[in-house]
């Protein structure tokens, strides 16, 4: 057996201890005793619904008890034939068979064995009649407007509750207000009657839910007449009755709800109003219902009697009714008596009091009967106890107590068992019990003794009884062991001895682990809207691992066990999830680890971070014509402190409504002096700011208007726009909105020639344009501008040098000659043009070229005009991406802010030959088992005259290792063909093969292929379709083919099946026939394999490539080859080729190999 044992279930069981010390002694049924009833019927209905209706009486006692039964205090035969008996107790059914009325009354069951007679409480059985209306034939009523009339509903007499309603034959409620009402009885009152009253149909329905019964009246007919006279007169009581005089008395029982109703007629109608003579209405408890006509007082005491008085007014007078209201209660116990165990020889007590109004009469009875008729020897009887002395075994009895008064009868059994016995140990042996370190142990060892007995614990093996604080033995026999530690762990005995003897038992008790619990983070800060993620890690005793379950609360609210349904909270075992989460998820968070033996539990304060409130209240003082004093309160911060304030203000004349910053304030700070522009309308408002972010902007404070002054500052950036020759465009930034300082800004400019003795020009201008026209082009001028406004100038103006318009160069540089530095690359110098001819500022030099004609075959090439410019003061440049062998035209011009000047004399130049590019293609045409043939086609550009290929081939059968590069110089330059030999057989090839001039070769063309093997094969492409035994076989395969096909459209037509490898045969998979057509030969579509080995260089003999240069690497936006100025960087060399040799798009052959 295990316990739980944490600090609420250590609460839970002490709880439980006391209340079962508190209580009577328990006899074990194994000891002979006095019946007890344990269960009986209270008041039982007979609903026609029911299938039967059971009278339960039960009771248990050694000798087993037999049962009797009275009906109406008269013995009551359980032998009638309707009756069904229960075995072995005093229960019995009477089923819903024909008429049952007979049987209702008030019944009594009497439990009895030798030793004592038990009686039940008194049991009702209720048989109702089915309610109806009487058939009766209802005479119409007539009336005269404005008189009082009563309807008259008389419901029939039924099972209570009652529900009474007035409706109409179509079942639509009759309205009731201040005129018309219905009472507690159901009559339906009209304190004066209107035309629209009359109707034939005045039903009265009487409800009764408990029998699911609803009845209805016959239908009344009312027929009001309408008078040219209707008379007015002061309000007459009908409820209460008017016979009943002007008071009436009424007994209400305790606890129960009372009801007044007052009702008058009259017209004007009467208003009813309630109060309490020599008091108040008790409040909270009175209600006041149907137009103030009932009132209501709830739940009600002895406190609430006295007399109630009812007034009904109208402005003609008034009627009043005085109820006296009486308080009274049935019998209920202040002292029930209660069962005693004793010994022989022993004392006792039995006590019986009971409370009501009026107050109850208590009367004694001994095993049922009263008990005058049973005296014992030694018994003091009085009406409110009985004492006993000497108690003797045939002392044993049931005595019953019972108080009654007018409102009803209780009664209570008190057995009084004289038994002498050994102890009873009630707790089985070798009971197993479990507790974790830490943890207060209980260890059970309920016990029945008469007369008393002492008891006491052992550990086993020790044999000697526990002694110490730590120990504890209650009055059941419970041992309790605090703070227990792993040497606890073991068997224990416990000894219950009396005067008649002891017996023992063993328990065993096991030590745990405790549980241990922590949530991460500790103590977390989470921003509004971000997810908050906590962890419940824990540890427990691995014999209690199945039975730990973890379990998340908020303010110690639990959650639900996997979270919220829209998802936004998810609790996955030890991690609780809370996405996008508000204000409202702060608090303390707890998880809890509960083990069957244990349960902890660990929390975290979770604190909500927020952008602060907006701050309040804004404030202006100290207001001066250059600052003003702003102060506010901070708002809520919401759990993140404050880091500054930013001050905006409005009050721009340009933009208004526009909100710019002024200034930022630390946030310990609410109050900051404000330096203000003059001529501004300002406006404040104040933002908040904390980790999480800004505020909303506070309520704008009230407006601080500054007075004009001349201006602070001059305008910026005055400068030169592009204009025309002798024309000087001057522009400066405009002083915006709150730098103007007062109306009438103007911009006072004025001008000279740099360092001339003349006087300043000056112009008064309202934007912030001005056009001044100059006698010389590109002079340079001293210019100033002031910004004034109608309260005076800004400060002394700086001068600044601008100068006029430009205007184009007008002379072109000379072109001193060109140095050709390769086949793609040359020099050109020139002279600077003089500066008085630049007329502007110099940007730098163009050189234009263009080709004219190509020296290999002397054609002419349309003007197709290339430029490259060069900034700066410079005479040089370097002309790349020229094409070889061809004449070019050259000339250099000078260019600056305006545009370019005219152009030198062209200059002739021609580029040597170079190296061809690639050939456009190499093929392998033709392969055999030791020879091969290459085939190719002419470099698109040859760059000279073409003096042949060189072609090389090397061994490399798809490894790392390869073998010797071979040479052959094919000194044909029109052969476009090569035909190999003495190649190995079934050997992969690696072909490579470049053009060449003069200047050397160019860059290779690659190719892969395979030689056939021995035997197979061999000589397959030489004219294999003139051969007479291939001509033989495909005419074999042709014929065989129209057989098959013959064959299988005749199966079809005949509705056969073919085989599925005949299905395959017809549609071959061709993931299959792939692989079969792979067999073949070999395809390599890399252009080049990374090889390793004895690799000879292949640019042996040859003279270096040239790169194919580009404009990008001379020009203007060169990173690598020119400086800031220009000039060229670093000696111009071609590419080396290093490692294997490149390729471009190469292509290879698919060819048979030998099998």
């Amino acid at each position: 057996m295990e316990m739980l044992l944490s600090g609420r279930g250590l609460i839970i069981s002490l709880i439980f201890f006391l209340l079962k010390f508190s209580t009577a002694i328990e006899i074990p049924l194994s000891v002979q005793q006095v019946p007890t009833i344990i269960k009986q019927s209270k008041v039982q209905v007979a609903f026609p619904f029911d299938e039967y209706f059971q009278i339960e009486c039960e009771a248990k006692g050694n000798p087993e008890p037999t049962f009797t039964w009275t009906k109406d205090d008269k013995p009551f035969n359980l032998s009638d034939p309707q009756i069904i008996v229960s075995n072995n107790s005093g229960t019995f059914k009477i089923p819903n068979e024909g008429h049952i009325s007979h049987f209702q009354g008030k019944y009594r069951c009497f439990a009895s064995n030798k030793l004592g007679v038990a009686v039940s409480e008194e049991i009702e059985f209720i048989v109702p009649n089915v309610p109806k209306f009487p058939k009766e034939k209802i005479e119409p009523l007539e009336v005269e407007e404005g008189d009082a009339i009563v309807l008259p509903c008389n419901p029939p007499k039924g099972l209570p509750p009652l529900h009474i309603y007035w409706m109409n034959i179509e079942l639509e409620h009759i309205e009731q207000d201040e005129r018309v009402y219905m009472s507690q009885k159901g009559d339906l009152y009209f304190a004066n009657v209107e035309e629209k009253d009359s109707r034939n149909d005045y039903c009265c329905f009487a409800a009764f839910p408990r029998l699911r019964t609803i009845v209805q009246k016959m239908p009344m007919k009312l027929t009001v007449n309408s008078s040219n006279s209707i008379k007015q007169r002061k309000p007459r009581l009908l409820l209460p009755p008017p016979e009943s005089g002007g008071e009436s008395s009424l007994t209400i029982l305790k606890g129960e709800t009372l009801l007044l109703e007052c009702f008058a007629e009259g017209l004007p109608t009467p208003q009813v109003d309630w109060n309490k003579l020599g008091g108040d209405l008790p409040k909270g408890r009175e209600t006041k219902e149907n137009y103030g006509k009932t009132l209501k007082i709830e739940n009600v005491s002895y406190r609430d009697k006295g007399i109630y008085r009812c007034t009904a007014n109208n402005f003609l007078g008034s009627a009043t009714h005085d109820f006296h209201i009486t308080v009274e209660e049935p019998p209920r116990w202040t002292k029930k008596p209660q069962s005693g165990v004793y010994s022989t020889g022993s004392s006792g007590i039995l006590l019986c009091e009971a409370e009501g109004e009026p107050e109850p009469t208590i009367k004694w009875r001994v095993n049922g009967s009263p008990i005058e008729k049973n005296p014992f020897a030694g018994d003091v009887v009085s009406s409110r106890e009985i004492s006993f002395t000497n108690l003797q075994p045939n002392h044993t009895a049931v005595y019953q107590c019972e108080a009654s008064n007018a409102h009803g009868t209780i009664l209570a059994n008190a057995n009084i068992d004289v038994v002498d016995v050994r102890p009873l140990i009630q707790t089985e042996d070798e009971e197993n019990y479990a507790t974790v370190v830490g943890y207060s142990a209980f260890l059970y060892c309920e016990f029945f003794s008469s007369p008393e007995a002492i008891v006491s614990w052992q550990k086993v093996e020790e044999a000697k009884p526990l002694e110490g604080r730590r120990y504890h033995i209650y009055e059941n026999g419970t041992l309790q062991i605090n703070r227990t530690t792993e040497e606890d762990a073991g068997s224990y005995s416990c000894w219950v001895e009396n005067a008649k003897g002891k017996t023992a038992v063993t328990a065993n008790l096991d030590i745990r682990n405790a549980t241990k619990l922590r949530i991460s983070p500790k103590n977390p800060r989470v921003p509004r809207s971000h997810t908050l993620e906590l962890r419940c890690e824990s540890t427990c005793d691995s014999y209690l691992k199945h039975s730990l379950k973890l379990s998340w609360s908020k303010d110690g609210e639990a959650f639900e066990i996997n979270g919220t349904e829209d998802g936004r909270i998810i609790i996955d075992g030890a991690n609780l999830t809370i996405s996008n989460v508000t204000l409202e998820d702060k608090g303390i968070y707890s998880c809890s680890a509960q083990t069957a033996l244990d349960s902890v539990a660990d929390i975290t304060q979770v604190t909500i971070l927020d952008v602060p409130d907006p701050p309040e209240n804004l404030h202006l003082s100290e207001r001066q014509n250059r600052s003003v004093r702003l102060t506010w309160e901070a708002g809520d911060d919401h759990n993140s402190n404050i880091s500054e304030y930013i001050v905006e203000f409005e009050g721009n004349k340009e933009e208004p409504g526009r909100w710019e910053e002024l200034t930022r304030v630390q946030g310990k700070e609410t109050t900051v002096l404000l330096s203000l522009a003059p001529y501004v309308r300002y406006q404040f408002r104040v933002i908040a700011v904390n980790e999480v972010g800004r505020s909303q902007p506070s309520q704008p404070s009230d407006h601080h208007e500054t007075p004009p002054a001349a201006p602070d500052k001059n305008p910026q950036n005055i400068r030169v726009q592009a204009s025309q020759p002798k024309e000087m465009i001057i522009k400066w930034e405009p002083l915006k909105s709150m730098e103007q300082n007062g109306p009438g800004l103007e911009y006072r400019v004025t001008w000279k020639p740099q360092g001339a003795p003349v006087e300043w020009e000056e112009e008064t201008v309202t934007n912030h344009t001005l056009r001044v026209m100059t006698p010389t082009v590109y002079a340079p001028y001293d210019v100033q501008v002031q910004a004034v406004n109608h309260l005076g100038s800004g400060p002394e103006p700086q001068s600044v040098v601008l100068y006029s318009g430009e205007d184009y160069p007008d002379t072109a540089p000379v072109i001193h000659g060109v140095d050709v530095i390769n086949s793609t690359l040359v020099k050109v110098t020139w002279s600077s043009i003089p500066k008085d001819r630049v007329h502007g500022h110099l940007k730098g030099y163009q050189i234009n070229w263009w080709k004219t004609k190509s020296l290999l075959d002397g054609r002419t090439h349309p003007k197709e005009v290339n430029i490259l410019r060069f900034s700066g003061q410079r005479s040089y440049g370097m002309v790349p991406s020229l094409d070889a062998f061809s004449e070019f035209h050259l000339t250099v011009l000078a260019y600056n802010s305006k545009g370019a000047g005219p152009e030198s004399e062209p200059y002739t130049f021609q580029t040597p030959e170079g190296v061809p590019e690639q050939p456009t293609f190499l093929k392998v045409i033709k392969v055999d088992k030791d020879t091969a043939t290459l085939s190719w086609g002419l470099p698109k550009k040859l760059n000279g005259n073409l003096t042949g290929y060189l072609l090389q081939y090397q061994i490399i059968n798809d490894t790392y290792e390869v073998g010797e590069l071979n040479d052959i110089n094919i000194t044909t330059p029109s052969q476009p063909s090569w035909h190999l030999r003495n190649l190995n057989a079934a050997t992969k090839y690696k072909f490579y093969l470049r053009a060449c001039t003069s200047k050397g070769c160019g860059k290779p063309i690659t190719e892969e292929s395979t030689t056939l093997g021995e035997g197979k094969y061999a000589g397959l492409y030489d004219d294999i379709s003139t051969q007479g035994w291939f001509i033989g076989l495909m005419c074999a395969i042709a014929l065989l083919t129209l057989i098959l096909l013959t064959v299988c459209f005749v199966k079809r037509n005949k509705g056969g099946k073919y085989s599925v490898k005949e299905k395959e045969d017809l549609h071959p998979d061709p993931e299959v026939q792939s692989v079969k057509d792979e067999t073949f030969g070999e395809y390599s579509d890399s252009d080049e394999k990374p090889l390793k080995g004895s690799l000879r260089s292949l640019n042996r003999d040859m003279q270096a490539t040239e790169s194919a240069d580009s404009l990008v690497e001379y020009g203007e936006g060169d990173h690598g080859l020119f400086n800031e100025d220009g000039s060229f960087i670093g000696a111009y060399t071609g590419s080396k080729e290093k490692g294997s040799v490149e390729s471009n798009g190469s292509s290879t052959a698919t060819f048979p190999l030998r099998a």
